[in-house]
């Protein structure tokens, strides 16, 4: 089992070498921070522009390769370098990544849980009104892209604000101007996570709950959970202790694929609700032809994304005894035993 895992990790690192190369390669041939000096009025001598650009690393004239290396050897040690306004890149990170992992954790959670708990229950009641009703509310989220979904929350938002005279429920930013320490911040930092949390969520919900009632379906006509029922095992305990555990064991997998989405969703989310995080720095960077910033946000995704797949690798490994049992049964054969 650890060997498994110690492979997958191995494996999992090379793809974040080869994302964080190929997101430098792309916003250094694509972007030009050139132009954004040149732009500028008073238009700047070309001298100076090569200046700036020489001091920030984003000179043109050197090779992509070199300029990757020089960032590379920086980056190992924590620098992220310069953006293109001239502070730290890693200052920017550490401020922003805590903003973007509260909504992304938080929403993968109640996304994932709630999920895995509705498909499984509507699997159960197949075909009666609930069921019914789950399915046309999943393919209704589904059939709506998220920017829709964070436009439609916040605009309930407002009508309930606009019925009860007071502000029910915040809808930008992180925190109330003026408000600090306390349960006061807190409670006031929860009213403003609400919508864009609900906006990740929901599209994690509708997802996750088709696949797993879809898989939820096949185990409950599995042999196993007849000959289980026909030994006088409740249903209860046949259908949550027994089929739940081996529907959830294809989930597993999807969870590190479904991951990817839930990440571009929060991009436009923490746009829309004014939340400062990497999804906005990721858009205003690109606007702003800002070469180490974008490689920044694409560090921080890719991260995400292998992290979702080795928590992905975990679940399988608690799940199924069959992935448990490769490691040893591997040693038994190298050992002649079996």
């Amino acid at each position: 089992m650890l060997g498994h895992l110690a492979k997958r990790l191995a494996y999992y690192l090379v793809m974040l070498v080869a994302a964080v190369f190929l997101a430098y390669l792309l916003a250094a041939t694509t972007l030009s921070p050139r132009a954004h000096f040149q732009e500028r009025q008073p238009r700047p001598p070309a001298e100076q522009v090569d200046k700036q650009l020489a001091a920030l690393g984003l000179d043109d004239r050197v090779p992509v390769l070199s300029r990757f290396g020089d960032w590379a050897a920086g980056a190992v040690r924590g620098d992220l370098g310069k953006s293109i306004s001239g502070t730290s890149v890693s200052a920017e990170f550490g401020r922003r990544i805590g903003v973007s992992l509260r909504l992304l954790v938080i929403g993968t959670v109640l996304g994932t849980t709630v999920g895995v708990a509705a498909g499984a229950w509507s699997a159960v009641r197949q075909y009666q009104i609930s069921d019914r009703i789950l399915t046309l509310g999943s393919f209704l989220l589904l059939s709506m892209p998220t920017f829709l979904v964070a436009v439609l929350l916040k605009t309930g938002a407002l009508a309930l604000n606009d019925i009860t005279g007071t502000q029910v429920i915040a809808f930008t930013g992180e925190v109330s101007p003026g408000v600090s320490g306390g349960l006061t911040e807190l409670r006031d930092r929860l009213v403003h996570l609400m919508l864009p949390t609900c906006s990740i969520a929901l599209f994690g919900i509708a997802s996750y709950s088709r696949y797993q009632r879809s898989t939820m379906l096949d185990v409950l006509g599995s042999p196993y959970l007849r000959t289980a029922a026909a030994k006088g095992l409740r249903r209860r305990t046949v259908v949550w202790r027994h089929g739940l555990r081996v529907a959830l064991i294809p989930m597993a997998t999807f969870f590190s694929f479904g991951f990817l989405g839930l990440l571009t969703g929060a991009t436009f989310t923490e746009k829309i609700f004014g939340w400062h995080g990497m999804g906005e720095w990721f858009i205003d960077s690109i606007n702003n032809n800002d070469v180490h910033a974008v490689v920044a946000v694409n560090v921080f995704a890719a991260v995400t994304v292998l992290a979702a797949g080795f928590c992905s690798d975990l679940l399988l490994v608690a799940l199924d005894p069959r992935v448990r049992g490769a490691g040893a049964g591997g040693r038994r054969r190298r050992a002649g035993l079996g």
